[in-house]
């Protein structure tokens, strides 16, 4: 076993003439290298093994726990997860689905950012003190099947548009100081984990290809890039070796991406290796050595035992211990816990703030800012949209999801919520009747329908199933634990009656998932969709329906027409036919799709370099403008594929975007760049990335199937 030295700092106070004694772990100045030494030098066996655990802290040494929370959306200390046993509002944003159909990094950022002063302020306020500091979010696994119960979690099915709003998301959480973080983002969950029925003992099996190209590349970028050193591993297995003891987490995240921090099992999944993957014959010090050696740091569940049992037949040394803790206390170090708050730049963050940041009415505007860039404009047919106030009297609203704002699993409590229904009454004032209905009992959504100048329809899913655990009465919704049997909407039929009283008819689609709303495509005139969760839901739905936003959101799925244009559920081949990149099939909206209140029109294609190699950027620049009568935003896409195609190349590939705001009659030049390293493919002969010699074509436009601009350009080792 090494044995560390324990080493001790002497500061003079001259003026008084006292000496006092610091451990160099306590000292600034030192290195986190040497501080690490000492720290681990000066823990016993018993609190290293403790620091196996979540919440690293080691009370005799001062060492205060950074503690954990979840934070998709916001900070979690109340809603269904937790309930009344925290119980503390927090702020709750759209679903991170949502957040993704924003394709704005700078939004995520800025909302990251909020989560993550608000998560101080709970941790450090005394009135408080429920919060932890190590947040879980973001998560990047990639929704390769919308049956997938967690969709809603996820920012879509693309590796790249999910490791750019990763990047910014996690940059907005840790801050931008060069030495201490605000909080530490832990991704998960690593890795491939998109089925839930049978989570915890099924194998997510694929290529070495698109682990590298797909499935692992948010992650990489979420380390290399967003500077997270935290990653939560899966329940399932990989290629045939349980996520929490396989074989890239050192190989891979530690040794090649360069995680030196928390590899933190999932909850319960240390009891699952044994129990559901069947291994180690359920012998639970084996299990806890594997883990340890595969680069585990921290357990979820029940672990020491199964610790001091492998240390005792020699199965790991306390050196493996304290190799796998300095991840843990590194994390502890970055947050500043081993620091006096006088040098940590965020240890004022609910001490000295007299107002808390929920209720700065900044806070609520971005809220709602990010829930009207969130919205998608899927149908408007005759232009029904914007509402035009002046030529309307009666209003129906119709819906249960109009009086509702729905949590799902990892939403907190909410400090205050406007439904639509409310939203809608508050724009309507005194001037425009509104009459509401639930359901369509006796035909009631059909009278009031045919009442109104105008019906609005609100439909979707219950976050939560509306059920207990496992649970889901209704076989298209989802969550965790659940997976969606159907991609039908069940209450389409009364976005179809409505529509039949009322030509007028608007449907509002407030979904954590895809659903194949075929017949609504074709009856309903106009459409929008959004995802569960925001405080300000009903004003984001407002604000685009009587034209005060110009919704630019973008889908992040690609909407099949029927579940049987669906591959296998277990099928992690996505070369088989799944996402934009290989459907063969025709989607009812394909990935990249959203509409606006105006027009664009797209011109003056340029490249800086036909050939493209090792070092250089691909720079491309276009002319944008705005051709019809509102501002607003437009989302480009920068799609490249091979001119001559594999089996194994996808169709097409999103390369680059940006959501650019235009005004009316207003030209832009938009330049977009491509690094040579997101134009290397993975070669498995020669196990690393490649910039292959081949002719490629680059598309620009709206969505993945609306390209306006086309050129091509070659690659070259």
């Amino acid at each position: 076993m090494k044995t560390h030295r324990k080493l001790i700092f002497v500061l003079l106070t001259a003026s008084a003439g006292i000496i006092h004694a610091q451990h160099v772990f306590h000292l600034s100045t030192a290195s986190e290298e040497q501080r690490l030494d000492d720290l681990i030098a000066q823990m016993t066996l018993d609190e290293k093994v403790d620091a196996l655990g979540n919440n690293t802290q080691v009370p005799r040494l001062g060492i205060q726990g950074s503690g954990s929370v979840e934070g998709l959306h916001g900070v979690v200390l109340g809603g269904p997860t937790y309930g009344e046993r925290l119980n503390t509002p927090t702020t709750v944003f759209p679903q991170a689905y949502g957040l993704g159909e924003t394709w704005d990094t700078d939004l995520l950022y800025r909302v990251a950012t909020y989560i993550s002063i608000e998560n101080r302020y709970l941790f450090q306020n005394a009135n408080y003190r429920k919060s932890g500091l190590v947040m879980w979010t973001p998560n990047v696994d990639l929704g390769r099947d919308p049956r997938w119960g967690r969709t809603e979690e996820c920012y879509g099915e693309d590796a790249f548009l999910t490791s750019r709003l990763a990047v910014a998301f996690i940059k907005g959480i840790q801050g931008d100081h060069p030495k201490y973080w605000r909080n530490a983002a832990l991704m998960k969950h690593f890795l491939s984990n998109s089925n839930e029925y049978g989570r915890s003992s099924s194998s997510s099996n694929y290529s070495d290809k698109l682990f590298r190209e797909y499935y692992s590349y948010p992650f990489y970028k979420g380390v290399t890039e967003g500077g997270s050193q935290a990653l939560m591993t899966a329940y399932n297995a990989y290629n045939g070796i349980p996520c929490i003891m396989h074989p890239v987490l050192r190989d891979v995240v530690m040794k090649e991406w360069g995680l030196n921090g928390t590899l933190l099992t999932d909850g319960g999944a240390f009891r699952l290796l044994l129990s559901d993957h069947k291994r180690f014959d359920n012998d639970r010090a084996e299990a806890a050595a594997a883990c340890i050696k595969a680069g585990i740091t921290k357990f979820l569940d029940d672990y020491k035992d199964a610790v001091y049992d492998a240390l005792r037949r020699k199965l790991i040394s306390e050196e493996d211990i304290e190799k796998a803790i300095r991840g843990n206390l590194r994390i502890s170090l970055k947050l500043g816990l081993l620091d006096d708050a006088a040098d940590n730049p965020y240890a004022a963050i609910g001490v000295t703030d007299t107002v808390a940041p929920w209720s700065k009415p900044e806070t609520k505007e971005l809220v709602r800012e990010a829930t009207r860039k969130s919205v998608v404009l899927l149908k408007n047919k005759n232009n029904l949209l914007p509402l035009d106030k002046q030529k309307i009297k009666k209003i129906a609203v119709i819906g249960q999801r109009a009086t509702e704002v729905l949590q799902d699993w990892y939403s907190g409590k909410p400090f205050y919520t406007v439904n639509v229904l409310d939203a809608i009454r508050e724009e309507a004032g005194n001037d425009i009747e509104v009459r509401y209905v639930a359901t369509n009992r006796m035909d009631s959504a059909r009278t009031v329908a045919a009442w109104a100048d105008v019906a609005i329809v609100c439909v979707g899913n219950h976050p939560t199933c509306n059920a207990g655990w496992e649970q889901a009465p209704v076989v298209s919704e989802g969550k965790e634990a659940v997976d969606r049997q159907s991609i039908q909407l069940d209450q389409e039929d009364l976005l179809l009656q409505v529509a039949q009283a009322n030509p007028n008819t608007i449907g509002v689609l407030i979904s954590s998932f895809p659903y194949a709303i075929n017949r609504a495509n074709q009856r309903v005139p106009a459409l929008l969709h959004l995802t569960q969760c925001s405080e300000e839901l009903g004003h984001a739905v407002s604000d685009v329906l009587f034209g005060h936003y110009n919704p630019a959101g973008r889908l992040t799925q690609t909407w099949v027409k029927d579940i049987t244009d669906l591959p296998h559920m277990m099928d992690y081949d996505i070369t088989h036919g799944r996402t934009y990149m290989y459907f063969k099939g025709q989607p009812l909206y394909p990935f990249g799709y959203g509409l606006s209140y105006t027009t664009f029109n797209y011109s003056q294609i340029a490249v800086n370099d036909r050939s493209i190699e090792q070092g250089d950027t691909l720079k491309v620049s276009f002319d944008l403008k705005n051709t019809g009568i509102m501002d607003g935003d437009e989302v480009v896409q920068l799609y490249v594929s091979a001119r001559k195609r594999s089996e194994q190349d996808p169709v097409k590939q999103l390369k680059a975007f940006r959501r650019v705001p235009t005004r009316k009659g207003e030209t832009q030049k938009v330049e977009l760049e491509v690094p040579y390293t997101e134009l290397q493919i993975w070669d498995e002969k020669q196990h690393k990335f490649i910039l292959p010699d081949r002719d490629m074509v680059l598309e620009i436009g709206t969505s993945s199937s609306d390209i306006r601009l086309r050129t091509s350009f070659r690659t070259q080792e």
